[in-house]
């Protein structure tokens, strides 16, 4: 995707409530700190919005940061991440 890599790997079994885990990273290369801590905020307020009702629980998922989340549509951003958990088979079952 243009503002964002979306990885995903299993998470480690849990007898308590099925947590979902997010991480957030963002490179050097994006910009200055105020740059890289924009993205991230944008970043986490659309995987607020987006995994905890439409991704698996059984999976951990890390959100690496990209120049174009600087710049690209808030809306944008979030169908790109919905499409990203599509192509990864990452949807949970209950999403259509």
């Amino acid at each position: 995707m243009p503002g964002f890599v979306l990885q995903i790997a299993p998470a480690p079994p849990v007898p308590s409530q099925p947590l979902v885990r997010v991480g957030f990273t963002v490179s050097r290369k994006v910009g200055n700190a105020v740059a890289r801590n924009r993205v991230r905020r944008r970043l986490r307020e659309i995987a607020r919005m987006v995994i905890p009702g439409e991704a698996r629980s059984d999976l951990d998922y890390v959100m690496v940061g990209r120049q174009g989340a600087l710049t690209r549509d808030f809306a944008d951003l979030r169908r790109e991440l919905q499409e990203a958990l599509k192509r990864l088979k990452a949807l949970s079952v209950a999403t259509p």
